[in-house]
């Protein structure tokens, strides 16, 4: 076991069954150009949050940590997106502009486009698992859970694209699902202002798991392989 300088207190994880999880880092909400930037959404920190996540994704494959890429993204006729009966056609921000500028239809968070795509700094490589989800949780609709428990994971180290909202949907199904959720809080950015940011943070802390820095991390693995 492996003792992290983690918030609210510092706890033991088992590094041999903990994988890191990058979610939406997708040019859509980390890219000039994409979704988030189309809403009007500050995309100013993601720089920040991809450097972070490629210094953590390589030190996790080097010790042999699992690595899970979650993307949003919709079948071009859009028929996993829940239609007119659902919240998501109307809540997401992709459905949203897509509903409202009919020229975005197929362009957004649409499989096989460039707003789909992971961010070239990103790009997961062989043994990385890579989830496609439809909802803001990698856990709704997915074989995400089959997957970690079929490999033994039970530590899940979260980072990506928005704090509060696709991250912390799913790392509130984390907990439910009793795997130990840990949120490395500068590899992750919200969207919407930092308060948003800082409210998933301290409801992680409060009720749903811990938190780390990404130095906190990668003194932990270093610490592991020597």
């Amino acid at each position: 076991m492996t003792r992290l300088n983690t918030k609210p207190e510092a706890i033991e994880v088992d590094l041999a069954k903990s994988a890191i999880v990058v979610v939406d880092m997708q040019n859509a909400f980390a890219a000039k150009g994409g979704t988030l930037d189309v809403a009007g959404i500050d995309i100013s920190a993601a720089p920040r949050v991809v450097g972070a996540i490629r210094a953590l994704v390589d030190a996790a494959r080097a010790a042999g940590l699992a690595v899970v890429y979650l993307t949003m993204g919709y079948k071009p006729d859009l028929s996993n997106a829940g239609g007119p009966q659902s919240p998501n056609w109307y809540k997401e921000v992709a459905m949203h502009l897509m509903n409202t500028r009919p020229e975005l239809k197929g362009k957004l968070l649409t499989e096989g486009t460039w707003d789909f795509a992971v961010v070239d700094e990103l790009t997961p490589r062989d043994g990385d698992l890579v989830v496609v989800k439809t909802r803001y949780s990698g856990f709704a609709g997915t074989n995400l859970d089959s997957l970690l428990r079929m490999r033994g994971i039970r530590y899940l180290f979260f980072t990506g694209i928005a704090t509060n909202v696709c991250v912390e949907s799913t790392l509130r199904d984390a907990y439910f699902l009793d795997y130990w959720p840990l949120l490395i809080k500068d590899a992750a950015t919200q969207a919407g202002p930092q308060a948003a940011h800082d409210a998933t943070v301290l409801n992680v802390e409060s009720f749903f798991g811990w938190t780390l820095g990404t130095q906190d991390f990668l003194d932990a693995v270093d610490k592991r392989e020597n």
